[in-house]
């Protein structure tokens, strides 16, 4: 007798799941091993520039040196001469910098990022041109933007200066980069000015990612576009803000690249814009004026950078996920 069609149909379901299924199984174990191979080459770059280097840098902070030749063991006595005088004044003073732009670039530029991307949200046409226009300047090479403000921030033929003489506010007109009061928190407005497309972007794919059934509901129970904002969207933000604060606090305490472009080695005007970072260079490489360097010092520097960096990144992570909110 033939079996009836439809157990032979069921009968083929199954074997057709089970195939299937072990079709699944092994395809899991091939992505693995595709993975492992695409990941190879970014772990190997990762080992040889960063995790040798930094181990590298540790171990020559316990050594003398004579410029760049390694001497006998020093135990931990760079780290003392790094917490002496003439390293302590120019350490405290590159720390203090270092909060500084910390605290003015998280305010400044997370605090108009979030408007920015809550302006392109709301946009019903031209969001895409915007967005773009919004992250452009990230994109442009540093000593391209460097130049670019030097000349604009030029105190004889630099236009801002020029724009505020010819309206009447030529008590405004100073050299920004020039003066000691004004050359930090001119430096924190040129990385505003090129990073804040960042945190936009970063917001506007986490306001992109919250449920809509969230703000119609509340639409329909009557709140208003700034209730939703702050009972809503903020809390469900939480996590692209602490994915910003934790970049933005091991960007500012590394902050090398604009200083050393505008202000040079030394963070001129007078040290007005040194940091960690600079000092580091300074103490590792020798300055143009000089060229005496003291790499054993310079090393308990870069340990204690890394220390700061790696301790704050890690807490701070720790406690701003406590206040993330899943949908």
């Amino acid at each position: 007798m033939r079996p009836a069609p439809l157990f032979i149909s069921l009968i083929r379901k199954k074997f057709k799941r089970r195939r299937s299924y072990v079709a699944a199984g092994g395809l899991k174990k091939q992505q693995r091993k595709y993975i492992f191979l695409l990941l190879t080459p970014a772990l190997l770059a990762i080992l040889t520039f960063t995790t040798v280097p930094a181990l590298t840098t540790l171990s020559y902070a316990f050594f003398h040196w004579q410029g760049f030749q390694r001497l006998d063991f020093a135990g931990l006595e760079n780290f003392q001469r790094l917490l002496e005088y003439p390293f302590k004044d120019q350490l405290l003073m590159a720390l203090r910098h270092n909060v500084l732009v910390f605290v003015g670039i998280y305010i400044l530029q997370t605090g108009l990022g979030l408007l920015i991307a809550y302006a392109l949200f709301t946009l019903t046409r031209g969001q895409r041109f915007f967005r773009t226009v919004t992250f452009l300047p990230v994109i442009f090479s540093l000593v391209v933007v460097g130049y670019m403000w030097q000349v604009m921030l030029d105190p004889y033929y630099g236009p801002i200066n020029k724009i505020l003489t010819d309206n009447g506010l030529e008590n405004l007109a100073m050299p920004w980069l020039g003066s000691t009061t004004t050359a930090l928190p001119t430096l924190v407005f040129i990385n505003l000015w090129r990073w804040v497309g960042f945190p936009a972007i970063i917001f506007l794919s986490g306001l992109n990612a919250i449920n809509t059934e969230y703000i119609e509901a509340a639409r329909l129970d009557g709140a208003s576009e700034g209730q939703i904002f702050r009972k809503i969207m903020f809390p469900l933000l939480a996590p692209s803000m602490t994915i910003i604060t934790i970049l933005t606090f091991i960007g500012a305490f590394e902050w090398f690249d604009l200083p050393f472009v505008l202000g040079g080695s030394n963070g001129n005007p007078a040290g007005a814009t040194d940091t960690l970072a600079l000092m580091f260079y300074r103490l590792s490489f020798g300055t143009v004026d000089s060229g005496a360097n003291n790499v054993g010092v310079g090393s308990a520097l870069g340990v204690l950078i890394f220390a700061i960096v790696g301790l704050g990144a890690y807490f701070g992570s720790n406690i701003m996920r406590k206040r993330e909110v899943e949908q």
